[in-house]
């Protein structure tokens, strides 16, 4: 038995990392072919014959159909947008999640439950109620609006992180501070983040990574180039009549190049933080 469950798992592990991978090997293979070469029937694994012409046109900073200042804009709204969703999210999660695990307040469980419930609903359930605020308060096609929804859809999950972080930190610590004369955002500042550094670090992390990834939203929510992150400009590469696949594909290699970078040196800390408390 145990040599079978062994080539078993095996068999799990390879069938998840092919279901995993290979959409990323079909995009760089894609971004490497001519549009002609894309486009045959059958579809080809290997990109025979080998171009760099659409990372070259992409690079190209003149002529009429330079791309390069459309996604060095995109590159840039993209960066902005996650950091700052990340930040802000991050610093209000660290603020609830401290407030939850400490403080002593009427109806505490109670609140927590409803917001870590949010998790279980369906984001696009919010769509409309959410374009409609934002227009209300004219924040459409602006970097504020788009952060705003990024936060509201993101703040539960970091806020539960850190959450269960705080809760493995023996609460003996805090109240040696009380008696030194600490307040408690304080004791929060000087003692609490720095023993959750790695919860912090993977809640920015999973925000960042969630933020980069969002197509739906900013692409009701940001109608122009002004804001338009990755995902939405490269809908914008397709013409009425043709679709550069190779193009658009090789955009889309070079958009998760930094979400790569990060889940490779900083894989440790996400799995560290969602893991927290639970071998309290």
């Amino acid at each position: 038995m145990k040599p079978r469950l062994h080539i078993g798992r095996w068999i799990v592990v390879a069938f998840v990392c092919v279901w995993s991978l290979f959409p990323i090997y079909w995009a760089l293979n894609t971004s490497l072919m001519s549009t002609p070469t894309a486009q045959s029937v059958p579809a080809r694994f290997l990109p025979i014959p080998f171009t760099f012409s659409s990372y070259r046109q992409i690079f190209s900073g003149g002529g009429d159909n330079a791309i390069w200042p459309s996604f060095s804009k995109a590159l840039a709204n993209t960066t902005l947008e996650c950091a700052a969703a990340t930040l802000l999210t991050v610093v209000v999660a660290v603020l609830g999640a401290y407030a939850f695990a400490r403080l002593k307040f009427r109806f505490k469980n109670a609140i927590l439950f409803v917001v870590i419930a949010t998790l279980s609903l369906p984001a696009y359930a919010t769509l409309i109620p959410l374009y409609r605020m934002m227009a209300n308060w004219h924040l459409v096609n602006t970097y504020t609006g788009i952060v705003l929804v990024y936060v509201s859809g993101f703040l539960p999950l970091a806020l539960w992180i850190l959450y269960n972080y705080f809760s493995t930190i023996p609460v003996e610590l805090d109240e040696a501070a009380f008696m030194d004369g600490a307040s408690p955002l304080k004791t929060m500042v000087h003692i609490m983040l720095p023993l959750s550094s790695p919860g912090l670090a993977s809640a920015a992390i999973i925000t960042f990574l969630s933020a980069w990834g969002q197509f739906l939203f900013p692409l009701v929510l940001a109608s122009n180039s002004s804001t338009q992150p990755f995902t939405v400009f490269m809908t914008s590469l397709e013409s009425r009549h043709t679709i550069p696949y190779p193009l658009m594909n090789a955009v889309g290699v070079l958009s998760i190049v930094i979400p790569a970078l990060i889940v490779v040196f900083l894989n440790r800390f996400i799995i560290r933080g969602l893991i927290a408390g639970s071998s309290k």
